[in-house]
C-alpha cells in the first residue's frame, strides 16, 4: 500500500509527540462521561487525525454507476426526440433499456468503476470513450441486422454517441477530482488496526503493502504484550495501547476494520479479544496469512492475496445506512407534519398543566457511545426532573404530573425525537436511546450486562425491536435490562428496510399494551 500525504503526516506527527505506553487515570462518570483518560497521548494524537468519517469506494462507485446510467438515458431520449421519435413508444424505450445494459456490462469490463483508475483522468477518459464506442456500436449493429431499432435514424446514434462521450467524460473529470481530494484528506480508504505484534504483524503489514491498488490504510496497533516480542515500532508503525485501549480509541476515532493477528489455534486468547472488541462498530477480520487452513467463501475475505477470516462485520455499512438514512428522513418529516396537532396539543396541555419549559433534554448514548441529547416533552414537574436519570421513574412516582402520566404511558412524550431523526443523531428504529447514568441495582447497565455497548453499533432508534415486543418502560432488574440488550443486538444482526417497516407499524399496537410505562 502506498501511504498517502495525509496518513504520512499523521503518523509522523504522531510519533513525534509522544511515546506508546499507556497512561493510567480514572475513568469516572458524572452526569456526561469524560474523555478517555486510559489512552496514551500518541493514541489521542493519532485518533485526533481520525475523527473525519470516511466515504466508502463502494458508494463512490454506485453513485458513478447511476450519473452514468443517467447520462446515457437522457441523451439517448433527447437525442430521439430530436430525431422525431415518439417518446412513449416501444421504438424509443427498448433502445435505452438496451443502451443501459449494455453500459453496464461494458464499462464494468473495462474498470470503470475502480477506485484507482478514478484517480487518473487521462486513463480514465480514455476507458469510458472505448468503453462508449462500444456500446454505440454494438447498437448500430443491432439495429443492421434486425428490426429491433427500426424507426431510429442512424443520425441519431450519432448525436447519441457525440453528446453522452462529452457527457460522460466532463462527469469523469469532475468525479476523478472529488476522488483525488478524498484521496488527499485521507477520506477514501478503509482505515485498519493491527490487534496484535511483534514479527507475525510486521509480516502481515508488509504483505498489505505490496498488494497493487489496496484501499487499507493501518493506523497503528494495540497489543497487550509489553517484551520484545511487541515492540513500539512495528514495520513503521506504533503500537497506542493494549487492546482494552482499543475500544477507547474506537469510540473517538473513524475506524473501519480490526485486523487480529493472533493465530487461529489459540481459540482461548482470541475469544477474550472478541469478547472486547465486538462491541464497536466495525468490521472485525482475522488473519489467515499463516494458518494452512482453507475456509469457505462465505467466512473468508481477501486483501489482494492475502486471506482472513471474516469474524464480525460492520452493520448498516455502504448503501444500507444511505437506505436507512433516506428512509429516515422521508418518514420522520411525513410523521411531523402528520402529528404536528397532537405535538401542539400536547405541549399546550403540559404549559396548563405545571411551570417550567415544554421540552426536555437529557444526555443519553448515541451511535459509538456518542453523547448526544435528546428531545423529550416534559413529563415532570420542573423542579423534580433528572437530566442524569439517576432514579427510575416508578409506578404512581410523584415526581410526574398528570399529563406527564398520560403522555408517558402513550409515548407521546417522545415525539419530539422525530426532530433528532433529521438532525441525524436517532434514527426511526434501532436500539432505543439509555440516560447516561442508567443503572439497576445501583448498578450502572453496562456493569449489569456483558456486551451491553454493543447495542451502540447503529444509532438508537424513537422505537424498537425490543420495545414492541413488550421490553419498554420501568427497568428495575437485571433481567430486564439482559432481555433488551438481546432483542437490540438481534435486531442489529438482522436488519432490513422490511425490518423497520415492521417495527414502525407494529409500534402503535404496542402502545395499547402500556404494562411498564410509568
Amino acid at each position: 500500500m502506498t501511504t498517502t500525504p495525509h496518513s504520512a503526516g499523521i503518523l509522523k506527527n504522531a510519533l513525534a509527540g509522544g511515546s506508546s505506553g499507556s497512561t493510567t487515570g480514572s475513568n469516572t462518570r458524572e452526569d456526561t462521561p469524560a474523555e478517555p483518560t486510559n489512552l496514551s497521548p500518541l493514541a489521542l494524537k493519532v485518533a485526533a487525525g481520525l475523527r473525519k468519517s470516511v466515504i466508502a469506494p463502494a458508494v463512490v462507485s454506485g453513485t458513478t454507476r447511476l450519473v452514468d446510467f443517467l447520462i446515457v438515458a437522457v441523451v439517448g431520449l433527447v437525442s430521439m426526440h430530436l430525431g422525431g421519435v415518439d417518446l412513449m413508444s416501444v421504438t424509443a424505450l427498448l433502445p435505452v433499456l438496451s443502451a443501459l445494459i449494455l453500459t453496464a456490462a461494458f464499462f464494468q469490463a473495462a474498470d470503470c468503476y475502480q477506485i484507482p483508475v478514478m484517480r487518473q483522468v487521462l486513463a480514465h477518459g480514455a476507458r469510458i470513450a472505448v468503453a462508449w464506442t462500444l456500446v454505440v456500436l454494438t447498437l448500430y449493429m443491432i439495429k443492421s441486422v434486425g428490426n429491433f431499432m427500426r424507426g431510429i435514424d442512424e443520425a441519431v446514434l450519432v448525436v447519441w454517441y457525440g453528446f453522452g462521450l462529452a457527457a460522460l467524460l466532463v462527469a469523469r473529470v469532475v468525479t476523478s477530482g472529488l476522488v483525488r481530494q478524498w484521496t488527499r484528506d485521507g477520506r477514501l480508504e478503509r482505515r485498519a488496526v493491527i490487534v496484535g505484534g511483534g514479527q507475525v504483524a510486521a509480516d502481515l503489514i508488509h504483505e498489505i503493502e505490496n498488494q497493487p491498488n489496496n484501499d487499507i490504510r493501518i493506523c497503528g496497533l494495540f497489543d497487550d504484550r509489553k517484551s520484545a516480542r511487541s515492540p513500539d515500532i512495528v514495520a513503521g508503525y506504533p503500537k497506542l495501547g493494549t487492546v482494552a485501549d482499543l475500544v477507547e480509541f474506537g469510540r473517538i476515532a473513524r475506524i473501519d476494520m480490526l485486523i487480529v493477528t493472533i493465530p487461529l489455534r489459540a481459540e482461548k486468547r482470541l475469544l477474550e479479544f472478541m469478547k472486547k472488541l465486538w462491541v464497536l462498530p466495525v468490521d472485525i477480520r482475522l488473519s489467515a496469512h499463516t494458518d494452512k487452513v482453507s475456509f469457505r467463501d462465505r467466512a473468508s475475505s481477501f486483501i489482494g492475496t492475502v486471506p482472513f477470516v471474516d469474524v464480525v462485520e460492520k452493520p448498516m455499512a455502504d448503501w444500507d445506512g444511505i437506505a436507512k438514512r433516506g428512509f429516515d428522513i422521508c418518514v420522520a418529516t411525513a410523521a411531523i407534519i402528520a402529528l404536528s396537532p397532537v405535538m401542539l396539543a400536547t405541549a399546550i396541555a403540559i404549559r396548563l398543566d405545571s411551570k417550567g419549559p415544554v421540552l426536555f433534554r437529557q444526555k443519553r448514548y448515541g451511535f459509538n457511545n456518542e453523547v448526544i441529547d435528546v428531545l423529550k416533552f416534559r413529563s415532570m414537574y420542573h423542579e423534580m426532573s433528572d437530566p442524569a436519570a439517576k432514579k427510575v421513574v416508578t409506578k404512581n412516582d410523584p415526581r410526574v404530573t398528570p399529563v406527564g402520566r398520560f403522555i408517558r404511558r402513550t409515548s407521546i412524550d417522545e415525539l419530539p425525537q422525530l426532530f433528532n431523526v433529521l438532525r441525524g443523531e436517532l434514527s426511526l428504529v434501532g436500539p432505543r436511546p439509555h440516560a447516561v447514568n442508567a443503572h439497576t441495582d445501583n448498578k450502572l447497565w453496562d456493569e449489569v450486562v456483558d456486551g451491553y455497548f454493543a447495542r451502540h453499533k447503529v444509532k438508537p432508534g424513537v422505537t424498537g425491536w425490543a420495545q414492541i415486543n413488550g421490553w419498554r418502560g420501568e427497568v428495575d432488574t437485571p433481567e430486564k435490562i439482559q432481555k433488551r440488550v438481546e432483542y437490540d443486538v438481534y435486531y442489529i444482526e438482522n436488519w432490513s428496510i422490511l425490518f423497520d417497516i415492521r417495527i414502525l407499524l407494529a409500534t402503535p399496537l404496542a402502545l395499547f399494551k402500556p404494562e411498564g410505562a410509568y
